[in-house]
This record gives structure tokens, C-alpha cells and sequence, in this order.
């Protein structure tokens, strides 16, 4: 037995296990060519905002474009940050913007698939397997540096380029069997550090697939792989469990491209083929005439629970999440308008290298769009499922009559031009203020050439002959009939050629009824709200316009 094998045997005695053994329990999947396997990795000390919402987006879309898995692993090796319910919580985000995965941890506590487990916790012995053969191999060591003199190594390379334990600061890189032995058996604390192979003229270069390629030094540090506790650290883990796993994109943020060297190094000495990465550039937000990342501490938009307390409904969210992700989601869009999202053609080097820009204004009026589009049912079930959580006075008065409710939605939708006055579901209230005794505000300002005169003579005259058995076509011809008994003519176009002959036109005598019903001057069908606000609610609210305009003139 040489000298590396003792040592390794020193260390890890308890491992009876080779990397050979893994391999074959872990083998390829069968999946057809060119399907991508991804995953989203959360470690469960925090919760999920938009910036990682969105990673996984992409990440998810990338798998489903290709028939391929997406999978979550959960990197839960730091117990000490360990937040109870968080993963819980991500996953529930997750799937509320319809990102299921195919496999792996798929509640708290529970998991699914042939490459489980897919804590990392509970994957221990399979690091310290592979650490075992990079011992035997000598491409790693045990490292004995206490705190103090890692604080010695760290205050005397104020002024180095590279930071670190490398060359003449590995103190144990070429620790003997002897000396390591005697060590541990003097209860010496160590790490295990990786030997890297990394020179200073060394060049790391890979292929982003959003970024392009990529040139970096390469990695010269012997970096940690396993802590004291015997624990991995994330570099070491990562590896082997996307090996084992058989990840073939990693998608993350582009914080992580300072990691790539050494990522990438640890694939090579471990004999893995690395998989391709895509870095994902940081949703930015203007201000100030620049740009900057959006914050969790400043935007409230950077929380996924935003989107659910202002009632953004999933599908809205994800279109948008969609627009920032690829440059031509929107003209697919346009010319796929009933499609299913999910056939959506997506591509990571249609992303954006700097960043997408969050704007609220466009999240809008994707949401105002896609709300549109849903019929009534829908929108009531979704707004009353938001409303019984957000707004209990909206629940309430859906609930004095729930087919009501889903009529006063279904004004002006269902058609070929249908109204886009809703943005999300707190918009709502507002928006149907007016068809409930509860929450209407009458108010009485007139627009065009309607005035308080024209409005007494028109509500005098329509108070008389409004009739709810109408259908629309003879509802508005009562109101034509009206216009010459007002001065007003039935026609526009008359008007616009002799102004002068007449106090005002149709328009102007719907406006002025308009506003007696509902306060406003710009709303849906007037014929449909007339019919469910009810002839007792009619009659009322003309006859306390009429009062109110008598006083006024």
C-alpha cells in the first residue's frame, strides 16, 4: 500500500464504498438526444424572491423545451443557517407559477426519483468516497492551518493578486503519511483541501451558453473540500452531485462566474465531463436616469408575495417573466395569442447579457392583457380565491350573489375587443364600485358638452321611458329618440357639421346617464350595467342626479 492509499485509509477508514459503486447507481439517464437535464438547488436559509423565481424559470424552461428533467436538490450541508419551512414555502412558490418538478425533493421531507437522495445531507458518504480516491491519487490533503494562522495567510495578501491557500501559503501541501498520521492522532482539527493542478500563466476558458465564451485565469487555490465535520463545502458538493446526477445545464446567477475556475477544475480532477453553464444576469430596474440590480431591500416587486397580495394571477407573471427572458417571447406572442405558453420555442442565447430591465408599466399592461382574455368564470374564481384572503369586502359582496358577480365581470369581455381595465385582482373593488349600494359614490362632474342644464332636461325625459325588459338594440333607440326632444341630435357626424344647431349629440346624452349610474364617465356597456344594477337601483340613482343638478343650475 503506497503512502497516498495509508493516508487515504487514515482519513477515511469508514468509507468501504469506491466511486466506481456510485457510478453504476447513478448511471446515465435514457433520454432522447438533446434533452436537457437542469435543476434548481435552494439552500433552506431564506425564501424565494423574483430574482431566483426567475433563474428557475429559466432553468425549467430549458429542461421542458427539450423533453428533458428538471429536478431540486436541496444544498442543506449549512445547518446552522437551516430556516424551518423555507423549503416548504419555495416549493409552493415554485408551483404556483407552474414549475413542477419531474423529480427529486418535491415537498418538505419528501423526495422522488432514482438519483435520491437528493439532500445533501443525507449524501455524506458520497462525497467523502470521492474525496477518498482524490487522496489515493494525491490531487488532495489534509490541512491542519488553525484560524489564527489562516488570519496571518489572509492579513499578508493584502497585495496579492491571488487570495488564498496556493503555493508557498499551502503549509501542508506536501504533508508526508507520517506527519498527518501523528497529527490526527494528536486530535488536530484538519480540512481537506484540494491540491490544485492551477498555474499562474494557466488559462480557464468555457462556452456560456447566454454570456458566449469565456476566458478567465484559472484556479490556482487548493480550496477547501471538506470542513472539519467532514462536511462538503458547496464547490465539492455541487460537482459531484450534478455528476452523479447527471445535470447536463446548470443555469444560475452570474455572481457565480468568479466560481467557474474552480468548478470547472474540480470536474477535471474528479474525472467528471462538466456540464454547460448558463450565467444569468440580475433583473435590473432604472433609476435615477442609471440602472441598478433590483433590491430586496428596496423594491417590494423583488418578492414573489408581492405578486400574489396585489392579485397578479400566475399566468401574468410568468408571461412577463417570459418577455425578460427571451428577446422574441413577444413577437411569438403576437402571432400565437391562444398558445399555451409552454409552446413557446425558448432559448437560452435569446437572453439578455446585461440584464433585463423589471418594469412595472409593461408588467401591467401584460397582466391587463392577459386578464382580458379569461372568461368571466374564471376571473371570478381567481379574483374571489384572492379576495377571501386580501379583501374580505370583496368576498362579501360576491357572495350576496355569485352569478351576479360573474355577470358584472362578463360586461364588455367575452368578444373580439375585449375591455383591458383590470390589472390584477386589487384593481377590482374599484372597478365594480359602482354595482353594489355599499361601495357606489356618486359623483356628478360632466364631460363634452353635456352640462348641468342638458342634464336636468335629459334625466326629466329618460327617468319616464327607461325600460329593463329592453334589449339592447331598443335601448338605444330610446335614447336616440330622446336626443331631438333634449336639443341633441342622434347623430355624430351631424353634430360635427353644425355645432352650432344642437346643445350636443348621443354621446353626450349617454355620457350624462352614464354618469347619473355610476359616477363615471368612461365604463363598460352602459346597457349591461343599466340591466344589473336593477330598475329600483335605476330609477333611484337618475332621480338623485336630476335632484342634484337642479341644484346646481
Amino acid at each position: 500500500m503506497t503512502d497516498r492509499e495509508k493516508l487515504a485509509e487514515l482519513l477515511f477508514g469508514n468509507i468501504d464504498k469506491t466511486p466506481e459503486y456510485y457510478e453504476s447507481l447513478y448511471p446515465q439517464r435514457e433520454l432522447k438526444e438533446g434533452a436537457r437535464v437542469t435543476r434548481f438547488a435552494p439552500s433552506p436559509t431564506g425564501f424565494l424572491h423574483f430574482g431566483n423565481l426567475f433563474t428557475c424559470l429559466v432553468s425549467y424552461r430549458t429542461a421542458k423545451s427539450t423533453d428533458g428533467v428538471f429536478f431540486v436538490r436541496v444544498e442543506d450541508t449549512d445547518q446552522k443557517r437551516k430556516v424551518e419551512g423555507a423549503i416548504e414555502v419555495m416549493l409552493k412558490g415554485l408551483s404556483l407559477y407552474g414549475i413542477v418538478p419531474d423529480e427529486g425533493v418535491v415537498a418538505e421531507g419528501e423526495e422522488k426519483g432514482d438519483y435520491a437522495p437528493y439532500y445533501q445531507s443525507a449524501r455524506k458518504e458520497i462525497y467523502q468516497s470521492y474525496a477518498k480516491r482524490l487522496v489515493t491519487e494525491g490531487l488532495a490533503y489534509p490541512c491542519f492551518m488553525t484560524e489564527e494562522e489562516l488570519e496571518n495567510v489572509r492579513a499578508s495578501q493584502e497585495n496579492e493578486s491571488v487570495k488564498g491557500i496556493w503555493g508557498s501559503y499551502a503549509k501542508y501541501r506536501d504533508i508526508d503519511f507520517e506527519e498527518a498520521k501523528r497529527r490526527i492522532e494528536n486530535g488536530e482539527q484538519w480540512t481537506l483541501r484540494l491540491r490544485s493542478p492551477g498555474t499562474p500563466e494557466g488559462k480557464c476558458f468555457f462556452d456560456d451558453m447566454i454570456k458566449g465564451k469565456i476566458e478567465m485565469p484559472e484556479n490556482m487555490q487548493d480550496v477547501v473540500l471538506l470542513k472539519s465535520d467532514g462536511i462538503p463545502t458547496y464547490h465539492f458538493a455541487h460537482a459531484i452531485d450534478d455528476h452523479l446526477m447527471r445535470t447536463t445545464h446548470v443555469v444560475r446567477g452570474d455572481e457565480w462566474i468568479a466560481s467557474a475556475p474552480i468548478h470547472l477544475q474540480l470536474f477535471k480532477v474528479l474525472g467528471f465531463k462538466a456540464p454547460k453553464y448558463a450565467h444569468v444576469a440580475p433583473i435590473m430596474k432604472e433609476e435615477n436616469g442609471g440602472k441598478r440590480k433590483l433590491s430586496k431591500r428596496k423594491d417590494p416587486e423583488m418578492a414573489v408575495t408581492y405578486y400574489d397580495e396585489q392579485g397578479f394571477p400566475r399566468e401574468t407573471v410568468i408571461e412577463y417573466m417570459m418577455t425578460l427572458a427571451n428577446s422574441n417571447f413577444e413577437d411569438w406572442r403576437r402571432t400565437n395569442e391562444s398558445e399555451p405558453v409552454e409552446k413557446f420555442p425558448f432559448n437560452l442565447k435569446k437572453m439578455s447579457v446585461s440584464g433585463a430591465l423589471f418594469d412595472m408599466v409593461k408588467l401591467t399592461d401584460v397582466s391587463k392583457n392577459v386578464i382580458s382574455k379569461m372568461p368571466a368564470e374564471k376571473v371570478f374564481r381567481l379574483s374571489y380565491g384572492w379576495a377571501k384572503e386580501y379583501c374580505p369586502k370583496l368576498a362579501e359582496l360576491y357572495e350576496q350573489d355569485t352569478d351576479r358577480a360573474t355577470a358584472i365581470l362578463n360586461i364588455d369581455r367575452e368578444n373580439k375587443k375585449p375591455r383591458k381595465d383590470i390589472a390584477k385582482w386589487s384593481d377590482i373593488p374599484d372597478y365594480i364600485s359602482y354595482m353594489y349600494g355599499e361601495s357606489f359614490t356618486p359623483c356628478y362632474e360632466l364631460t363634452g358638452n353635456a352640462t348641468p342644464a342638458l342634464a336636468v332636461k335629459v334625466l326629466e325625459k329618460y327617468i319616464d321611458t327607461v325600460n329593463l325588459d329592453d334589449d339592447k338594440d331598443a335601448w338605444f333607440a330610446r335614447i336616440k329618440e330622446l336626443c331631438p326632444q333634449v336639443g341633441c341630435t342622434p347623430n355624430v357626424k351631424e353634430y360635427k357639421a353644425t355645432p352650432e344647431a344642437f346643445e350636443g349629440h348621443v354621446g353626450d346624452v349617454s355620457t350624462i346617464i352614464r354618469v347619473a349610474l355610476t359616477g363615471r364617465t368612461n365604463t363598460p356597456d352602459l346597457y349591461s350595467i343599466t340591466a344589473l344594477l336593477g330598475e329600483e337601483t335605476v330609477k333611484q340613482r337618475l332621480g338623485s342626479a336630476l335632484r342634484h343638478y337642479k341644484e346646481e343650475i
